[in-house]
C-alpha cells in the first residue's frame, strides 16, 4: 500500500453543509451576506470544521424528500432531493471548529440534485466514484445531473429504474409504508384502533390470538391496548397467503389506506404464530411498554423520511428504550423493516446468517440479552448502505438482502427456521418464510464440459491442478475465448459444489483502490465514515471459519493496479506464505480500532482473467506474475465446438464448417499482421449463440454477429487502415 498523501499535497475537498439552526431557522442569506459559514453546534462536528482548508469548495445544501413534481417518473415513491442554494470557496478557517470564511456565490435559481444525498449538517465529498464526481461537477461546475444513470444504479434500480415493470419485485413496499403512515395517526387514538381491529376479528379468521390477554384485575379478554408492530403483524404471521391478504385488506380499509394490497409478499419475514405480540400480558408488562413501541415506531418513520441528525438521535433513544422488554428482541428490527423496508434492515435469523456468513459483516451484540443495541444496528446499516452502491455487491437494498437471505443455504439458518416454534417463551419470536434449504449439488469437470466448455477434460484438470498448487491463477487470451465464463466454473469445480456463497466476483478498473478491495473508510449516512471490509477481506474472514475452498474471481485483473489494490496482501498471496506466522498488519485497523495481523488462509484461491489484446493495459507487475500461474486460452473451433453448435445451438450443420473456415481464415490473417498478432484473434464466443437459433436463421444470425460485434472490433484493430477491416468483413460474408 502506498504511503498516505501528506497534508502539503492534500487535494481540495468538497463540502456540502447545512444552514438551518434549530431545525427551522435558515441562515443562508446571512452566511452569504457576511461571507462566512458557521457550525450551529457547540459540541458536534468541531473536528470536521477544523479540517476544512482554504481552497476547498463548499456548498450550502438543503435536503428533503418529495414524491411529486419531479423531472422523472418516481412511480409515486419518495425520492431524496438536495437543493444547492449557494456555492463558494473556503478562504480562511478560524480554527475553533465553528467558523470559516467563504467567498460565496448564491445560486439563482436554486438547483436540485436527486438520489445521492445526505442530510447531515456536514458532508465531506471526495471524487472517489462516478456518483461523487457527478455531484461535484453539478454543484460547482454547473453540469447537469445524469438522472437516468442514478435511477438505474444498483441501489435505486428496483424502485426507479427505467426498465422496471409494473410487476416490480418489491411492489408490496408501497402498501406497507402507506399503512404505517396511516397507523401513526392512531398513536393517540388507540381505543378507536382497538375497536376497529376487534370488529375485523369478528368477520375474519386468524385474529383470535388477540382475545387471550390477561388483565391487571384478573380478568381475560381482547387486548385493551396494542402497539403498531403487533398491528402490522396481524397480516404478517404464519398463515396462508390468502388469509394474509384478507386481513391486510380489512385493516387497510379501516385505516383508509389507498394503496392496493400486494399480490406477493416476497422478502417479508413473518412472526411466530404462537408468540406474535410485541408485549406481554397486561398484568405483567410495564406501564410504558406499549408507549415505548409507539415512540420507536414514530421515530423510525421520521428518521427514514428525513435522516437528519436529530431524527437519528431520537431513533437511537427510542430503540434502546423499547429494546429488551418482554416480547421485544430481534423482532423489533423486523417491525422496522415492515414500516420502512427501503430504510431499515430486518435482523431475523436467516438475515443474520446471511449478513455474517455470506457478507462477512459482524453484528454488534452490545444490547440486552446478547442482542444488538441501536448503535450496533445502525452500524450494520451504514456499512450495507455504502456497499449497496457497488455493482458487484451481492445485494443492493434491504428488500433484496431479505430475499437473498431466505434463499441462502446456511445450516445454521436452516436449523433455526425449522425449529422456529421450539422456544415459545423466548422474546426472540421471529419465524421466517424461507424455503427449505436444499442440498447444494456437486459440481465437477464433467459439469464444465456439459455446460459448453470446448477444452477437453485433461485440459481442465491441468488448469485445476495448477490452481490447487499455486493458489492463484490467471486465464489469459484474446477476446471471446471464454475467460470469465470458465473462471467461475473452475471455482465451482475446485469447491466441488455450485456454491455461490463461496465465490466472489470483482472487476478491476483504474479507479479501484485498496480501500475498495481490502479495507477502508467509506461514506455512510449523516456524513460519517464507516470502516468497511472490501471483498478480499470478506473472503479471508469467511475462509477462516471453515475449511472448504473460497474463491475470488477477478475480471480484467490488469485493468487496475494490482500492487496498489492488494497492498501488503500481495506478499501474502504467495502459496508459501499462507500461514499465521507470515501475517501482516493492514493499513487500517479492525472496526474496534485494534491492528490485528492478517494472513491469507490456504483455502483462499484467486482466479483472474486478462485480455492480452488490450493495448491500453500496462504489463503486469513482475511481483504479481511470480505469485500467479498463467493459462492461455485460444480460439477453439474444434470438434467439441462443432457438436455444441449443432446439438445445443440449432445451427445449420451444413453451415457450421463454413463458419469455422471463415473465422479460422480471419484469425490467420490477424496473426500474420505484424501490427496485431495471435493475441488479437477472434474467440469462439463471438460465433457461439447464447440461445438456440430458430430453424433456418443461421445465415441471418451470422450476418448480425459480423455487423454488430466482429466488424466494430476489426475497425478498432485496423483503426489506421479502414480498408483492411472492410475487406475482412467482406470476406466473412462473401456469398452470404
Amino acid at each position: 500500500m502506498t504511503d498516505r498523501e501528506p497534508e502539503s499535497t492534500r487535494k481540495h475537498v468538497s463540502w456540502f453543509v447545512g444552514a438551518f439552526y434549530n431545525g427551522t431557522d435558515d441562515q443562508t442569506q446571512r452566511f452569504v451576506a457576511e461571507g462566512i459559514w458557521e457550525n450551529g453546534y457547540t459540541d458536534r462536528h468541531l473536528d470536521l470544521v477544523r479540517s476544512m482548508r482554504p481552497g476547498d469548495k463548499i456548498a450550502i445544501k438543503s435536503s428533503y424528500v418529495r414524491k411529486n413534481d419531479l423531472p422523472f417518473d418516481s412511480r409515486g415513491l419518495s425520492v431524496s432531493v438536495m437543493a444547492v442554494k449557494a456555492v463558494g470557496v473556503v478562504s480562511e478557517n478560524m480554527g475553533d471548529g465553528r467558523l470559516i470564511k467563504v467567498n460565496w456565490e448564491k445560486q439563482q435559481p436554486i438547483r436540485e440534485w436527486y438520489f445521492y444525498t445526505n442530510r447531515g449538517t456536514i458532508w465531506r465529498v471526495l471524487p472517489e466514484d462516478w456518483m461523487s464526481e457527478g455531484l461535484i461537477a453539478f454543484a460547482f461546475d454547473g453540469k447537469p445531473q445524469d438522472i437516468d444513470r442514478f435511477r438505474n444504479a444498483p441501489n435505486w434500480r428496483e424502485r426507479f429504474g427505467a426498465a422496471v415493470s409494473a410487476e416490480r419485485r418489491f411492489g408490496w413496499t408501497k402498501f406497507y409504508e402507506a399503512l404505517a403512515d396511516k397507523l401513526l395517526l392512531f398513536r393517540d387514538k388507540r381505543p378507536k384502533l382497538i375497536s376497529g381491529i376487534q370488529e375485523i376479528s369478528k368477520r375474519v379468521e386468524g385474529l383470535g390470538h388477540l382475545g387471550d390477554d390477561q388483565y391487571v384485575d384478573g380478568g381475560t379478554g381482547f387486548v385493551r391496548d396494542i402497539c403498531p408492530f403487533t398491528t402490522m403483524g396481524l397480516f404478517n404471521r404464519g398463515t396462508t397467503e390468502s388469509n394474509r391478504k384478507i386481513i391486510a385488506t380489512q385493516l387497510a380499509r379501516f385505516l383508509e389506506v389507498d394503496e392496493p394490497v400486494p399480490n406477493s409478499f416476497e422478502g417479508i419475514p413473518i412472526l411466530n404464530n404462537q408468540n406474535s405480540w410485541f408485549f406481554g400480558f397486561e398484568k405483567d408488562r410495564q406501564s410504558d411498554h406499549i408507549d415505548a413501541l409507539w415512540d420507536v415506531f414514530a421515530a423510525c418513520i421520521k428518521f427514514a423520511d428525513t435522516e437528519d441528525e436529530d431524527a437519528r438521535r431520537e431513533f437511537i433513544k427510542t430503540f434502546d428504550s423499547a429494546n429488551g422488554r418482554r416480547g421485544v428482541g430481534w423482532n423489533l428490527t423486523v417491525g422496522l423493516y415492515w414500516v420502512r423496508p427501503w430504510s431499515f434492515l430486518s435482523l431475523d435469523h436467516v438475515s443474520q446468517a446471511y449478513i455474517t456468513e455470506r457478507l462477512g459483516i459482524t453484528i454488534g451484540l452490545n444490547g440486552p440479552k446478547k442482542r444488538c443495541n441501536a448503535i450496533d444496528y445502525l452500524a450494520v446499516m451504514d456499512i450495507l448502505g455504502a456497499r449497496f452502491k457497488e455493482t458487484s455487491y451481492p445485494v443492493h437494498s434491504f428488500p433484496d438482502l431479505s430475499v437473498e437471505a431466505f434463499e441462502y443455504k446456511s445450516p445454521a439458518a436452516s436449523s433455526l427456521a425449522k425449529d422456529r416454534n421450539a422456544d415459545q417463551n423466548s422474546d426472540d419470536v421471529i419465524a421466517e418464510v424461507a424455503p427449505e434449504s436444499a442440498l447444494i449439488a456437486p459440481y465437477t469437470v464433467d459439469d464444465i464440459l456439459e455446460e459448453g466448455c470446448f477444452l477437453d477434460s485433461a485440459g481442465i484438470l491441468q488448469v485445476l491442478d495448477r490452481l490447487r498448487e499455486k493458489k492463484n491463477l490467471i486465464l489469459q487470451g484474446p477476446p471471446g475465448t471464454g475467460k470469465t465464463w470458465l473462471a467461475k466454473r473452475l471455482a465451482f469445480a475446485l469447491i466441488g459444489q455450485r456454491d455461490e456463497s463461496k465465490v466472489r466476483v470483482v472487476q478491476f478498473h483504474p479507479n479501484l483502490s485498496y480501500e475498495d478491495f481490502v479495507r477502508g473508510w467509506r461514506p455512510s449516512g449523516e456524513g460519517k465514515l464507516a470502516l468497511v471490509d472490501g471483498v478480499f477481506m470478506e473472503v479471508i474472514k469467511a475462509a477462516s471459519k471453515d475449511s472448504s475452498a473460497h474463491v475470488v474471481v477477478i475480471e480484467e485483473i490488469n485493468r487496475g493496479n494490482p500492487a496498489q489494490i492488494f497492498g501488503e496482501l500481495l506478499t501474502l498471496l504467495e502459496a508459501g506464505k499462507r500461514s499465521p506466522r507470515d501475517a501482516l498488519e493492514l493499513c487500517y485497523p479492525d472496526p474496534d480500532g485494534v491492528h490485528r495481523a492478517v494472513h491469507i488462509p490456504k483455502n483462499v484461491y484467486v482466479v483472474g482473467t486478462m485480455n492480452i489484446a488490450d493495448r491500453s493495459l500496462a504489463l503486469v507487475d513482475l511481483a504479481l506474475r511470480r505469485r500467479f500461474a498463467f493459462y492461455d486460452l485460444k480460439p477453439n473451433l474444434a470438434d467439441s465446438w462443432r457438436n455444441w453448435m449443432v446439438r445445443r445451438c440449432n445451427v445449420d450443420p451444413i453451415l457450421v464448417p463454413e463458419i469455422e473456415r471463415r473465422i479460422v481464415a480471419l484469425n490467420g490473417h490477424i496473426a500474420a499482421d505484424a501490427r496485431l498478432g495471435e493475441q488479437f484473434c477472434i474467440g469462439h464466443s463471438y460465433v457461439t449463440p447464447s440461445d438456440p437459433l430458430e430453424n433456418g436463421a443461421t445465415q441471418k444470425w451470422f450476418r448480425q454477429v459480423v455487423a454488430t460485434e466482429i466488424g466494430p472490433l476489426l475497425r478498432e484493430y485496423w483503426f489506421d487502415a479502414p480498408e483492411e477491416s472492410r475487406k475482412a468483413c467482406e470476406r466473412l460474408l462473401q456469398g452470404w
